[in-house]
């Protein structure tokens, strides 16, 4: 099966029914086909080729959903970038993917024109929302694209081990790294999603987070493929204004991330059970402190919280089952339905249960590889337990219970060493958002002259809380060993983050002072 059957076997299915609900615009499965149909036989007759590469260069739009199927529909590759990205980025992308084709709206049209300036593959563009540059290469406007039936029956879009996309995702050497995955790799991974998430038709998803980030893009790709009813918006920049969405629209999952759920606790006004129809709130991206899952748990108790962890080059490794959370709070669960993962040493051994090594992933849903970088590529993707395949490593380390249950330890190269001992600042962390009023933290290395690095922990509370460093560091020795405890502490008002919304502990170090606060 291929990914674009999603929206063609939904149409079939149920027409007339809302498949999508973006910019105080509904559209039907039927309109939903239609126009990607229409598209895609604009990008055939433009002279985009099956196996072709397409940027979208888009917000989470209506025309990022239509793009998505007409490029696979015509054939092509899609690969969504981010819309903040700055052109020297995109740049990058449009000449590592070799792309042919650019899809971007009016209003970051200007930052496409510039990467264009550095690029040679790319044969065209189309813009939405507004009338062209003239600057852009062989522009045309996406809605007149989608206005005509294409003139001739489209011709054959390819088999299930082609690429629908490429996702870029950050590379250790400071450029990003294109994740290859397929119609098959993407078609298992919905399903086996779908499954323990017991997506069906009568599902409606509320998506803030950005398409361009896997966790947002397989919130349209499922909803497609069960028949779902998507509410796609642009941020959480107004978190009441989104949850008064979920309570209109009568939304029944709601994918969050952490600084996300941290947002929502912090409404003072929220009743529990004010969300009837809420029948899961999911989490990744990182792992939710363990207070912060039972304050959900409370605010929303009749809905069902599934902590999990993926990455991009699998899209997803582990759920935790919501009966699970009272024994295992701090679990992020067991492989997703038809996977497996396991612990392994530097040797590639399993480790016995208990012991802290890399987890590493098997399943129709791993990547291909890396476009275009075989180092990076031969790296990650190793050789299994048997002879005619390759499993992912994920270079995130974990620890098993003796039930199966894995715990995330923390990042290989996230992992600190202080006074000739290994911290895991995810451990620390944890410990610091149990203190009431804590609202982000991120704790780093710091260079010092007789630890080698020190640890910091540095901190954002909430509006009118009175927090010291002394009241950081006396919840930590109270918990974690000596060598665990922040010897800085610096608060700031708020954490720097990535694109998709995580505290970006890089970011954070970067701008991280051995001083006192």
């Amino acid at each position: 099966m291929r990914v674009e059957q999603f929206i063609r076997e939904s149409a079939l299915r149920a027409p007339q029914k809302v498949g999508l609900t973006a910019g105080g615009r509904h559209f039907t499965f039927a309109d939903l086909d239609r126009l990607s149909d229409n598209l895609a036989g604009a990008l055939r007759a433009r002279g985009l080729m099956r196996g072709d590469r397409v940027i979208l260069f888009m917000d989470n739009a209506w025309e990022t959903v239509v793009g998505i199927f007409g490029v696979l529909k015509a054939g092509g590759v899609f690969c969504p970038v981010n819309p903040t990205t700055k052109a020297q980025k995109l740049a990058f992308i449009l000449n590592n993917s070799e792309a042919r084709a650019l899809i971007t709206q009016a209003r970051v049209s200007g930052v496409a024109a510039d990467a264009l300036h550095e690029n040679e593959s790319v044969a065209f563009t189309l813009v939405a929302g507004g009338a062209p540059k003239e600057e852009l290469r062989a522009p045309s406007p996406f809605e007149a694209c989608i206005e005509t039936p294409p003139e001739v029956p489209l011709p054959f879009a390819g088999i299930e081990i082609d690429l629908a996309m490429l996702v870029y995702t950050s590379g250790s050497t400071g450029f990003p790294k294109g994740v290859m995955m397929t119609h098959q790799n993407v078609v298992a991974a919905a399903t086996s999603i779908t499954t323990y998430l017991e997506n069906t038709a009568d599902d409606v998803i509320l998506n803030v987070l950005p398409v361009s980030f896997d966790y947002g893009l397989y919130q349209v790709l499922m909803a497609a493929k069960v028949g779902a009813r998507l509410v796609l918006e642009k941020s959480f920049a107004f978190p009441r204004a989104i949850l008064d969405r979920v309570k209109a629209e009568c939304v029944t999952g709601l994918p969050l991330v952490p600084t996300m759920a941290s947002l929502v606790l912090q409404m003072k006004d929220l009743e529990p059970g004010a969300f009837p129809h809420l029948r899961y709130i999911s989490n990744t991206a990182a792992a939710l402190p363990p207070a912060h899952i039972q304050r959900l748990r409370d605010l929303f108790p009749g809905t069902k919280l599934f902590s999990m962890y993926g990455l991009t080059e699998c899209k997803r490794c582990t759920y935790l089952p919501p009966d699970q959370l009272d024994v295992r709070p701090g679990s992020v669960g067991i492989p997703i339905p038809g996977t497996e993962g396991f612990v392994v040493g530097d040797d590639g051994k399993e480790v016995p249960r208990g012991e802290t090594g890399e987890l590493v992933i098997r399943g129709p849903h791993v990547m291909k590889g890396y476009w275009r970088n075989e180092e990076a590529t031969a790296r990650a993707l190793r050789p299994g337990p048997f002879a005619w395949e390759k499993i992912l490593y994920t270079g995130d380390l974990f620890r098993r219970d003796e039930q199966g249950f894995l715990y995330f330890v923390g990042r290989k190269d996230d992992i600190i060493k202080t006074r000739g001992e290994k911290v895991s600042p995810k451990e620390v962390e944890n410990v610091i958002y149990t203190i009431p009023g804590v609202r982000e933290v991120a704790v780093v290395g710091v260079p010092d002259e007789v630890l080698g690095l020190a640890l910091k922990a540095v901190v954002a509370i909430d509006p009118g809380v009175q927090l010291e460093a002394r009241d950081i560091v006396r919840a930590c020795a109270s918990q974690l060993e000596d060598f665990m405890v922040p010897k800085h502490v610096e608060f700031r008002a708020a954490l720097p983050k990535t694109d998709t919304g995580k505290v970006s502990r890089r970011l954070v170090a970067a701008g991280a002072e051995g001083d006192d606060a």
